[in-house]
């Protein structure tokens, strides 16, 4: 059996950077061998014990024991085209443009990093634009988390535009229109205007006369209408309803965090997006293919305007599952207490991702493999991790923990001082002490009595009584003898000197339990492993030590 493992560990320890997991080579292992899926549960201590040793091994020993396995081990180049913008003539302008209405989360990352990525391949500018026409959507405090994010994620920024700082340039150009007689004022109920525009048929204010437009306009500014909007004309017949004579402005007044109450016409977006990427001098944009309805709309003002439109490339839509992205769920949770701000592990902000301690790097990377292909892509937190495991892995010191403690009393054996190595692969570490004294915590439903355990990297034993208290009795030091009585391997902190700890869960559970005494170390900000757990990051140390889980 350990003979059929042994290569599918070997490979698994390769693909992940010298580290198998146990539970990933169980899988390969029933699949490729299906008669033995019955009996998964006594075949994962064999796993466990041959994944262990693998894992003790340098990469270079990995390598060259499946070599010896008969397996090659050298990758086969591929030769990939990298990403690649079309039509670049020169030097590109691009921007990312969210809207300031929370700090950025890893939706917004895959805009923010291919906008980056492509500036930096071909040389140019990349512009900060920050969308803030609709004073209902702002918080105040965005403007700067969004830049923060960008620099923490390596995202360079050459200028920042705010698009509340330019109405008055809108208005200049929302005036040309209706004087070139592109656009008007509509007064109509919007409920009646949307059944004439569902029928093709143009409403009433279509054709009102450019004096007549422009002097409605100048009441609107002036804040003397309510409840209207200006129109741009388009294809009133369109096969697209949404296309035709689409809102460019509105009324909108509630004060603005930056403007206050200065202004009370907003340029919508289909209007302000153009005449700035124009302006601007954008060479290429990004964006999702659920804008290819809003980029026809925009081609109108291009048009009308008699300027070159920017080369548009419409990725697929980036489905992202199992996290919370809704900024406006997240600072409802965080105003009702349910979140403690948009920091929380259970969020999908950078800041929550970067406080369980995620690599900027890997989520660039896995956004940069994800591209601009115009298929939808289910976006996989597993890449994600195993492309942080990569980064962290190497200097990510190794303890023990349990959670959901119980006690347990092992009798007839002598005191034990172990000596185990902070890293397997990196012995300038140093080493960790555990002290046997006899009597231990271990994870509070493991047990079971009348069974035979491993204490990792210690002994067998056999437990005799589970109560509010465990009692076992010390069996042997074999190895072999666990395997045969297919022994589960268990964690085991000694009570004296154990480090208390709890640790947040992306889904909200708490892990509360203790780590061995040389856990106390750690400072804040350290990743480390604790061992058949995760990767969790130092949050706060204080009377208890605060982790975040990052992942396996």
């Amino acid at each position: 059996m350990e003979e059929k493992i042994l290569p599918i560990a070997l490979r698994n320890a390769i693909k992940y950077n010298g580290k198998a997991n146990p539970k990933a080579v169980l899988g390969i292992f029933l699949s490729e061998n299906p008669e033995y899926r019955s009996k998964a549960k006594e075949i994962m201590p064999i796993v466990e014990k041959v994944v262990e040793d693998v894992n003790k091994l340098s990469l270079d020993e990995i390598k060259k024991k499946l070599e010896e396995l008969g397996e090659d081990t050298k990758k086969k180049e591929k030769k990939e085209k990298g990403l690649e913008l079309p039509n670049v003539k020169d030097k590109v302008v691009m921007r990312f443009a969210p809207n300031p209405s929370g700090p950025l989360h890893i939706g917004h990352a895959r805009a923010a990093v291919l906008n980056d990525y492509f500036v930096k391949k071909y040389g140019g500018k990349l512009i900060l634009r920050l969308e803030d026409t609709d004073p209902k959507r702002v918080l105040p405090e965005a403007y700067d988390m969004i830049k923060e994010d960008l620099d923490w994620l390596g995202v360079k920024v050459d200028e920042v535009v705010i698009q509340s700082d330019r109405i008055e340039l809108y208005y200049e150009y929302g005036r040309k229109l209706i004087e070139m007689g592109k656009a008007y004022v509509c007064d109509c109920n919007p409920e009646e205007f949307r059944e004439l525009r569902n029928k093709g048929i143009p409403c009433k204010c279509r054709d009102r006369a450019v004096e007549d437009n422009l002097e409605l306009w100048e009441k609107m500014l002036n804040g003397e209408l309510e409840n209207v909007a200006v129109r741009l004309k388009t294809d009133i017949k369109h096969k697209n309803p949404s296309i035709r004579d689409f809102p460019i402005f509105r009324i909108e007044k509630t004060p603005h965090p930056r403007t206050g109450d200065k202004y009370c016409v907003y340029p919508l977006m289909n209007f302000s997006v153009p005449v700035d990427d124009y302006l601007l001098g954008m060479t290429h944009v990004l964006r999702g293919k659920d804008h290819i309805v809003n980029t026809e709309k925009q081609a109108y003002i291009y048009k009308y305007f008699g300027w070159e439109m920017p080369e548009f490339i419409h990725y697929g839509i980036l489905k992202i599952e199992d996290i919370v992205l809704s900024t406006s769920a997240m600072y409802k949770g965080i105003k009702e207490g349910l979140y403690e701000g948009w920091d929380d592990v259970r969020l999908g902000t950078l800041r929550a991702l970067r406080r369980r301690g995620i690599k900027p790097e890997a989520i660039y990377e896995i956004m940069k493999r994800i591209g601009i292909k115009q298929a939808d892509v289910k976006f996989s937190w597993e890449n994600l991790y195993a492309i942080n495991k990569g980064l962290i892995d190497k200097d990510a010191r190794r303890f023990f923990f349990v959670w959901n403690p119980k006690k347990l009393v092992i009798e007839n054996v002598d005191k034990k001082v172990l000596k185990l190595r902070m890293h397997p692969d990196r012995p300038e570490f140093g080493e960790r002490e555990l002290i046997f004294d006899g009597e231990v915590y271990v994870v509070g439903d493991e047990l079971e009595e009348n069974k035979m355990y491993r204490l990792m990297e210690l002994f067998n034993i056999v437990v005799e009584k589970v109560d509010d208290i465990a009692y076992a009795k010390y069996h042997s030091d074999d190895f072999k003898i666990a395997r045969k009585n297919k022994a589960k391997i268990i964690h085991w902190i000694p009570i004296k000197d154990s480090v208390k700890v709890k640790v947040l869960m992306p889904d909200g559970e708490i892990k509360e339990g203790f780590a061995e005494k040389d856990f106390a170390k750690v400072g804040v900000d350290d990743i480390i492993q604790f061992e058949r757990f995760g990767f969790v990051r130092i949050d706060k140390k204080d009377d208890e030590i605060v982790c975040c889980y990052a992942h396996r």
